[in-house]
């Protein structure tokens, strides 16, 4: 018996010191490599070289998903010209907004909006700065355009998800119920006395 443990005590220290003098060459293999090596993509990068490559890029959440801790409403129409149209019909399912949350709002909106818009959203941000800056076409003036003024919560609501013209989605970075937020701080910019406001056409082009 004392020789059995004798001979299995050296033949485990042979093993292990084996195992750790060896150089390992390969990392073994991974469950599922598109994650483990994903590929780094430019956000407003074209997606063409990858449709080529038959690899499915749209930068949007699957259909139907509700992130984790978001509002449980699914938005009901897609990103064509018959879900804009219809895009007028849907309300804020958003109550008004409280104090710490028009902060908030109003945070997010000089984040992701007040770039292109302005601070004063009037369409002078820093990407347009008055024709001097980057961005060749001036953004819509949300203070002073007849189109934006009367324009429908889900109509506003419509263009922040899927874009609209120039403007770019912002789907990926807002999360339902903060795009909706964003809506209430900007129709209460507008109509700060609360007075109900007529609906335009929603199939106007300007951005």
């Amino acid at each position: 018996m004392r020789k059995f443990l004798i001979l299995s005590g050296i033949t485990i220290i042979t093993v292990a010191m084996v195992s750790c003098n060896k150089v390992r060459r390969s990392p073994g293999r991974v469950y599922m490599p598109d994650m483990a090596y994903s590929r780094a993509y430019e956000t407003y990068a074209s997606t063409q070289a990858l449709k080529d490559r038959n690899i499915n890029y749209t930068a949007q959440p699957v259909s139907g998903t509700i992130a984790r801790g978001d509002l449980k409403w699914t938005y009901p129409y897609k990103a064509d010209s018959a879900g804009y149209a219809n895009s007028g019909t849907v309300k804020n399912p958003l109550p008004p907004l409280t104090a710490e949350q028009k902060t908030e709002a109003e945070r997010l909106y000089l984040i992701y909006c007040g770039v292109c818009h302005g601070e004063k959203m009037d369409g002078n941000g820093p990407l347009y700065k008055g024709g001097e800056g980057p961005f060749p076409n001036k953004p819509r003036d949300l203070m002073g355009d007849p189109v934006a003024l009367n324009m429908a919560e889900g109509t506003m609501f419509h263009s922040i998800t899927y874009g609209r013209n120039s403007m770019g989605s912002h789907a990926s970075q807002l999360t339902t119920t903060q795009r909706w937020m964003i809506v209430h701080y900007i129709k209460g910019k507008q109509n700060p006395a609360g007075a109900a406001a007529p609906v335009v056409d929603s199939t106007a082009k300007k951005n």
